[in-house]
């Protein structure tokens, strides 16, 4: 090569690599700083695509478990109701008996029996002021056909817990039948059948099969809601085990190898200096032409 002054090629050789070697001494900075092998998409085009979608599963699937969580205390609510109304059920079918003997007249019955309304009132304001986060639970809201195509939802409960929306994956149903006290056939409330008074022996030996079949039909109830309840439970569980294998899979795209990038850390940190070192000595070759001059 000719010793010229204009065009210094070693300097522009040594420029060059100093400029790639100093570039891949950032991205490594950026990398180990970051934590992240991915920061922007010319590092991994596919790999960024591919962890987005990822990360939005990730986060559909943690906010499915709040979702799958909260409808546990939803159920939590209506069923610790549900038990307080068995004790109503309870204790009017204790009244009922108590009315259905002969040993008691007229005007004690009617004592008994203002117990037995008293009763019925409370299953009916229980009913209807049982709710969750304004939803009112137990007063046959819930029991309709789903719809959500207005601002307030109606008929049954849709619990959305999956990333999707298939009804067989991502989301089911909570039915709650309507307990107020009429609904169970109890109390002046409903009506004038069986189970509406025991101001009377034989009223009140009517309720007894009113008051069984009303108890049964609340333990119908509070054993669909337990059934949801564990298979809720299970939901989560499943649901965080899916979200922590797929937090996993987005870690290997994304996250540093931190060993492996420490190493092209350093190489890149010395080529860069080397570089520099070799830059400074291209640059000063020039000056060996003055000695040919003069």
């Amino acid at each position: 090569m000719s010793l010229v002054i204009n065009n210094n090629m070693m300097a522009m050789n040594a420029a060059r690599n100093l400029g790639s070697h100093f570039g891949a001494l950032e991205t490594s900075t950026r990398r180990l700083s970051s934590g992240m092998r991915i920061g922007q998409a010319s590092d991994d085009a596919a790999g960024l695509a591919v962890r987005e979608l990822m990360r939005s599963d990730i986060t559909a699937l943690n906010q499915g478990v709040r979702n799958a969580n909260d409808a546990i205390s939803l159920i939590q609510t209506a069923d610790g109701a549900l038990g307080v109304i068995d004790e109503k059920l309870i204790r009017m079918k204790e009244l009922a008996m108590q009315a259905s003997t002969g040993t008691y007249n007229s005007d004690q019955r009617l004592i008994i029996d203002s117990e037995y309304q008293a009763m019925a009132s409370e299953i009916t304001r229980i009913a209807n002021s049982t709710d969750f986060n304004g939803i009112h639970l137990l007063n046959g809201n819930l029991s309709g056909t789903h719809s959500g195509s207005g601002l307030t939802s109606t008929g049954q409960l849709k619990v959305h817990f999956g990333n999707g929306n298939d009804s067989s994956e991502d989301y089911y149903y909570i039915q709650i039948d309507n307990s107020t006290a009429s609904a169970l056939g109890v109390g002046l409330g409903s009506g004038t059948g069986n189970g509406a008074s025991i101001s009377t022996q034989a009223l009140a030996q009517q309720s007894l099969d009113v008051l069984k079949n009303a108890i049964i039909s609340k333990d119908k109830i509070r054993a669909n809601l337990g059934a949801l309840q564990n298979r809720l439970e299970n939901t989560v569980s499943v649901l965080q085990i899916q979200a922590e294998n797929v937090q996993a899979a987005e870690s290997r795209i994304s996250d540093v190898d931190v060993a492996t990038e420490m190493t092209q850390f350093v190489r890149n940190q010395i080529l860069t200096q080397a570089s520099v070192s070799m830059l400074s000595q291209a640059n000063s070759l020039p000056r060996m032409a003055l000695s040919l001059i003069g």
